[in-house]
């Protein structure tokens, strides 16, 4: 395979017509990772994947593979492969001219071409089937000829599409598996597009969550449940409660932010001064259904909605000027004192689970 090579995007902006789809982005994918780009539909993820593959012209800045500038070179001279949501399998051929395709574009002699196309298809586990049309495969049997037709070109990063976004529950998470070995495997660069969370977490070594043709926060996934950059992060991950207020004092390293309602809470943070808006990030599987021993490290409020699921249960409350604050306890937890809905409950934290959350400059 080829040697994989870091992808730089260097205050890339996309527009079509008066929409700005993507913003100015910089980012450097570190070779040989797995990237996930992460965010709601009309974000500007796709048109970023699509610009570094050269199948959307780029508005301002520049796209870089290893040494090289590949912003005005055509799909075929990047050194990239992309992958399809769709697979974009020829009905009409069998699995091998599938998978030569590219090389037959490119006159490579048909032995050579049908032998490096075995040789992909025995790669994905998928030799067997070497004579059988797309259409008398399964959808994840399908994946994988899509993606040896893409490795094939010997591509230095592959480029994937929400490629796993038509296979069913139990299929997705068994490719998922499949990707990650393979990407681990090849050793080349895998910038992945996709809108599910939990795909993205079990992947990729980078995750780049985007908002509004921006990049909210490109961080390991790690860092992005435990410490979400911006409220926005915060919220789209699911995993942090949000309470935006402002700040009313700040002591030493500990700043009180009062909400619309009234109350105030603390969080650990520098670098706000008071009169300043604030928002906090408290983790939902911290909270605990119980009296808070500091005033400013819990609330009373009013269970909306609770949900069990099997090793949890999500219990969803109104207070302190939220909707839909979440609490994420253990069965065991819940169920040795189990609250309903309408009941008025006590929750706490420890000053530890909450984050003050950036913003994101206009």
């Amino acid at each position: 395979m080829s040697k994989a090579a870091e992808i730089e995007i260097a205050s890339v902006t996309k527009v079509y017509g008066s929409t700005t789809a993507v913003d100015a982005i910089s980012l450097k994918i570190p070779s040989g990772s797995y990237c996930c780009f992460l965010g709601p539909s009309g974000c500007g993820k796709s048109s970023t994947l699509r610009m570094i593959a050269g199948h959307e012209d780029i508005s301002s800045g520049d796209i870089r593979l290893g040494n090289t500038v590949i912003t005005d070179f055509p799909p075929a001279k990047r050194g990239t492969a992309m992958m399809f949501q769709s697979y974009a399998l020829f009905p009409h051929l069998d699995l091998v001219d599938n998978v030569a395709f590219s090389l037959k574009m490119k006159g490579v002699e048909k032995e050579e071409r049908r032998t490096k196309a075995l040789a992909m298809l025995r790669l994905m586990q998928m030799e067997a089937y070497a004579v059988r049309r797309p259409a008398q495969l399964s959808g994840g049997q399908q994946q994988r000829v899509a993606l040896a037709r893409a490795l094939i070109t010997d591509p230095q990063a592959l480029l994937l599409d929400e490629p796993l976004s038509a296979l069913d529950p139990f299929l997705k998470i068994r490719m998922r598996a499949e990707l990650k070995k393979l990407q681990k495997r090849l050793g080349i660069t895998f910038v992945h597009v996709t809108h599910s969370q939990e795909e993205a977490m079990a992947l990729a070594d980078l995750v780049v969550i985007m908002n509004d043709g921006k990049i909210e926060q490109a961080a390991a996934p790690r860092q992005v449940f435990e410490r979400p950059a911006t409220a926005f992060v915060a919220r789209f991950m699911g995993d942090h409660n949000v309470l935006s207020g402002r700040v009313v004092a700040a002591n030493d390293d500990i700043l009180t932010v009062e909400v619309p309602d009234g109350q105030s809470f603390s969080v650990r943070g520098a670098g706000r001064q008071v009169g300043e808006s604030a928002d906090i990030g408290i983790r939902t599987d911290r909270v605990r259904l119980e009296e808070a021993s500091d005033r400013t490290l819990g609330f009373t409020c009013v269970v909306s909605n609770i949900e069990y699921r099997g090793a949890t249960v999500k219990i969803t409350a109104s207070g302190a000027g939220s909707d839909d604050f979440t609490v994420i306890a253990s069965d065991a937890a819940y169920f040795a004192k189990p609250v309903s809905v309408g009941d008025a409950v006590s929750l706490s934290w420890c000053l530890e689970d909450v984050v003050l959350l950036g913003r994101m400059s206009s």
